[in-house]
């Protein structure tokens, strides 16, 4: 890729490599510049851009992002679509993430132009959340370059292991003086910890500090995981709780941890379950080595004595005041919600509801509904108007939500505030679809998605090809209410005019986001085009 200033009037085809504002426009870095652009530049009195220009075997920033991580992402995983050559994986479910931290390191080590990022192996994540990023630092990368990551890539080395749902059972021991208190706060605490692993506590028992008792009551009773919170702490493996075990016929595996707090713990085994002889620091809700044990215990992941002992490097606690909530922290997939407005008379068609017509075989209204439910948006609601009990007999069984809208016939903004008043609660962006436009794909809705950033000045994004801009439009949740404060027909087209500067022109490489079925020729158009395909 050659990087470097070119008289404009050569910069078409050029991806820019700054960010431009014309007085009608804002170019965004990383835009391919069209004839248009171009001239519109010149026209601005501009006689010199920087841009990159491409080589033959350059490979572009999305596509290369979008290589690098499909190696990367494994089970449990989802992979958004590149956009400024990024790619997020986020995590499918709740539960533990595990990753190959040397695999990682060689790939990143290959050229400064790809890069990885993630969390840190065993890290607790909820549905939804980041994990992983990768981004492609220039605007393209050799082909070479790409080709040699993958390939140390190979298998994914990144996963998400899903909480098993442990049934976990509870042994608290007893000395002279020991307060109830204590022991029913330790079980609070403990039950606040398998909680957040999708583990319950399913039994609780207390017995003296003694290893006969204390043996006949681990003999007794049996559970996925078995903790024990002693009276003291567990100094040797002749102390109490590991002889207790023993002699019920279990196996200390190990015994003290390179993490503090958490030193005093002990790893055992029982019948083929784990079980853990807990420190003192069991009692506290903050951050120790016992968390680390569970979070592994409750992803159905085993723990053996080598783990513990490479857990000295970052193992000192002392300064972490809570154990981490992975809501509260770390990036996390948009919730963005899908409103398909398919409410219209079809007059332009004449006496036939077009979203009812066929094409490819099923209703064109079902193209767009597919491509919706295929897509990374976070829920669906169509709207309905004219031919309410056709329309709804068709999508019957369709994973979406169906809300009418009485005073359809008052314009597409009628239809769009009953969409509005119907979607639920917490959402960071709507994306409103038109329900006569069959050729949007599911890449498409999550390339939008992948370029949303509010945070960026990308609160609005619009697809666009050739130049021109077409729908589905995402639009951040702020501007909701100015949405249900429009009228007629015209949609939310002022408000695209209103809030021009954040506006992200998304491109596409295809002219489905322009094409829609208003008319008999247009659909004319898309049953032929279609049929070349």
């Amino acid at each position: 890729m050659r990087f470097g200033s070119v008289p404009t009037l050569m910069a078409a085809g050029h991806i820019l490599a700054h960010a431009l504002s014309l007085p009608d426009q804002r170019l965004r870095k990383g835009h391919v510049l069209t004839v248009a652009d171009r001239d519109r530049i010149i026209a601005s009195g501009i006689e010199m851009i920087i841009v990159a220009q491409l080589e033959p075997d350059d490979v572009v920033e999305d596509r290369a992002a979008t290589r690098v991580g499909q190696p990367l992402a494994g089970p449990g995983l989802t992979q958004g679509a590149a956009f400024t050559g990024r790619v997020n994986l986020f995590a499918a479910s709740d539960g533990l993430l595990v990753l190959d931290r040397a695999v990682i390191d060689r790939a990143n080590r290959i050229d400064e132009g790809v890069t990885i990022a993630t969390l840190p192996p065993f890290t607790p994540v909820v549905a939804g959340q980041m994990v992983a990023t990768v981004k492609i630092i220039p605007f393209a990368v050799p082909e070479s370059i790409i080709s040699q990551v993958e390939q140390v890539l190979g298998e994914p080395s990144i996963r998400l292991s899903p909480w098993a749902g442990l049934s976990v059972g509870l042994v608290q021991t007893l000395l002279p003086g020991t307060k109830p208190g204590v022991l029913d706060k330790t079980r609070a605490v403990l039950a606040q910890r398998l909680a957040g692993i999708g583990a319950g506590l399913a039994w609780e028992q207390r017995v003296a500090h003694e290893e006969t008792a204390l043996a006949a009551v681990l003999a007794a009773n049996r559970a996925d995981l078995l903790l024990i919170v002693g009276a003291s702490a567990i100094t040797d493996r002749r102390d109490v709780i590991p002889l207790a075990l023993e002699q019920a016929g279990g196996t200390v595996r190990h015994l003290g941890m390179p993490v503090d707090p958490g030193n005093l713990l002990m790893l055992g085994e029982r019948q083929g379950k784990p079980v853990l002889g807990l420190p003192g620091c069991a009692r506290s809700p903050k951050l120790n080595g016992v968390d680390w044990l569970l979070w592994r215990f409750g992803a159905g992941l085993d723990v053996a004595p080598d783990d513990i002992m490479a857990m000295g490097v970052g193992g000192l606690l002392a300064e972490v005041a809570e154990r981490p909530v992975p809501r509260a922290v770390g990036a996390r997939q948009p919730r963005i919600h899908g409103l398909i407005l398919a409410a219209g008379s079809s007059r332009r068609m004449g006496q036939k509801n077009k979203l009812l017509l066929p094409l490819q075989g099923k209703p064109l209204l079902r193209h767009v509904v597919d491509a919706a439910a295929a897509s990374q948006l976070s829920g669906l609601t169509l709207v309905t108007g004219h031919d309410d009990a056709a329309v709804r007999a068709m999508l019957d069984g369709q994973p979406l939500h169906i809300t009418h809208a009485a005073d359809h016939a008052a314009g597409m903004s009628a239809s769009l505030k009953a969409g509005l008043a119907s979607l639920p609660a917490d959402l960071d962006g709507v994306m409103v679809l038109l329900g006569d436009m069959p050729l949007v794909r599911a890449a498409d809705i999550d390339r939008l998605i992948a370029a949303f950033s509010p945070a960026d000045g990308r609160g609005i994004c619009v697809p666009s090809h050739g130049g021109q801009r077409g729908n589905p439009i995402l639009w951040n949740s702020t501007y909701l209410p100015e949405m249900q404060g429009l009228s007629g027909d015209r949609g939310a087209r002022d408000l695209l005019l209103r809030h021009a500067t954040a506006i992200c022109d998304v491109p596409m490489d295809h002219d489905g986001v322009l094409r829609d079925a208003d008319t008999p020729e247009a659909l004319a158009d898309l049953i032929a085009l279609t049929g070349e395909r």
